[in-house]
């Protein structure tokens, strides 16, 4: 499901909710409202039968302010530019969120690429990054993955970079393999700290995961992580989906069983009952967790929403308009800014690493995820405490503090 609500309006909305909260000027809500940079590029690609087809690129730098941009990349049909521009505004909110010394930014390629061998994909992996060489590095703008994308295609990039500038800049992708100087947890912090955050939440009203029914919509990488921590946690996942189906059962979810049937069969479908992925978000569940795409949960199908707590694992995963519906119906939505951090966390610890060239453990790397996790989700709820908030008007009103604060500090050149 898809919806095309994404927009720029409904994030200045939102984020106008937030400004009696912070201590924004117009100068610094001006460098906001305006994406750094857009370019968009033709990508030239020789396919396997000879002929020449041209997909087009898209790469949006919005805020420097805080430090180099970071942002993914995301190869999917139907990308476009304006997509960029509110997901990396988003990248920029996160990260400030975080702390981190990162601004925002958001890439793509409007491809399916489903559609293409293994050698076409990395054709366009290779021209887009060829076309944006000048405008990226380890200190300026850094790629990250992101729908569509592995680490099989940062690779792609990382090589393709240093290629053209012969150099041996590590930092100039994040989320690469492991021997190319990526990171340990890179898969699985998204879905980690949404299913920390999501205990958080609940620990901070008084409940508890023990025995809550839970609900996955999408079972990826994010998803899996979270349904695993979860019920780790004493969760009982009862259903999850992915592109090709959705599976229910109302006494539990073997996750272990599930995620090797998928690995096997290539989808949850057919594992315990069939359900359609629309109904996963239909649920009488304590906890509906998002972890697909933006727009998931919109204004068609949130009066359908019977979950008490919704967790956007992913960026924009409930439209503003569908957000509006949920909180005048009783539910709380865990926003984006603070459940789906772990991606951006250890994004930066990777980039981190590169430039020290010293690595650290695994259980270095979660146990430095988790303490940056709870140190913003802390902050996020001492902000919803103090201003009698909800809790994304809260991290909004954060995020605009910090960026407000290093926006004066810089001034305007020239």
């Amino acid at each position: 499901m898809r919806a095309s609500g994404l927009n720029w309006q409904g994030l200045m909305e939102q984020l106008r909710q937030a400004l009696p909260h912070c201590e924004v000027t117009d100068q610094s809500l001006a460098y906001f409202k305006y994406p750094k940079r857009t370019v968009s590029v033709n990508l030239p690609v020789r396919m396997d039968d000879g002929s020449i087809r041209v997909f087009r690129g898209y790469r949006t730098v919005h805020s420097t302010s805080r430090g180099p941009s970071m942002g993914g990349v995301r190869l999917r049909e139907g990308v476009n530019a304006h997509e960029c521009e509110v997901l990396a505004a988003i990248m920029t909110l996160k990260a400030a969120v975080a702390d981190l010394p990162l601004g925002g930014a958001k890439g793509g390629v409007d491809v399916d690429p489903a559609t293409l061998s293994p050698h076409e994909l990395e054709g366009v992996v290779r021209r887009y990054t060829s076309e944006l060489v000048e405008l990226i590095g380890h200190n300026e703008d850094i790629l990250a993955p992101d729908v569509g994308s592995d680490a099989q295609a940062m690779a792609w990039m990382l090589d393709t970079y240093n290629e053209n500038t012969g150099t041996t800049s590590n930092g100039v992708v994040v989320g690469k393999p492991i021997p190319l100087g990526g990171s340990y947890g890179s898969k699985d912090a998204r879905g980690r700290s949404a299913a920390l955050v999501a205990a958080r939440v609940l620990e901070e009203r008084g409940e508890s995961l023990s025995r809550a029914k839970v609900a996955v919509y999408g079972f990826g990488d994010v998803g899996r992580r979270a349904a695993q921590t979860l019920a780790a946690q004493g969760a009982l996942v009862i259903a999850v989906s992915d592109q090709d189906g959705a599976t229910f059962a109302s006494s539990g979810l073997d996750l272990d069983a599930l995620s090797a049937y998928r690995e096997e069969r290539g989808s949850v479908a057919g594992f315990a009952t069939d359900i359609t992925p629309a109904e996963v978000t239909e649920l009488d569940v304590d906890v509906l967790l998002l972890a697909y795409d933006y727009g998931t949960v919109n204004a068609g199908n949130a009066h359908a929403v019977r979950a008490r707590y919704v967790v956007e694992a992913t960026n924009r995963a409930v439209l503003p308009e569908a957000e509006r519906f949920l909180t005048e119906a009783g539910v709380q939505v865990i926003p984006d800014l603070i459940a789906s951090i772990g991606g951006v966390v250890v994004n930066y610890l990777e980039w981190v690493q590169d430039a020290s060239n010293f690595f650290w453990t695994e259980e270095e790397i979660e146990a430095a995820i988790d303490q940056r996790v709870n140190v913003a989700v802390s902050d996020v709820m001492g902000v919803a405490r103090t201003r009698q908030t909800d809790l994304r008007t809260a991290a909004y009103a954060l995020a605009l503090n910090r960026l407000h604060n290093a926006t004066v500090m810089r001034g305007v050149y020239p």
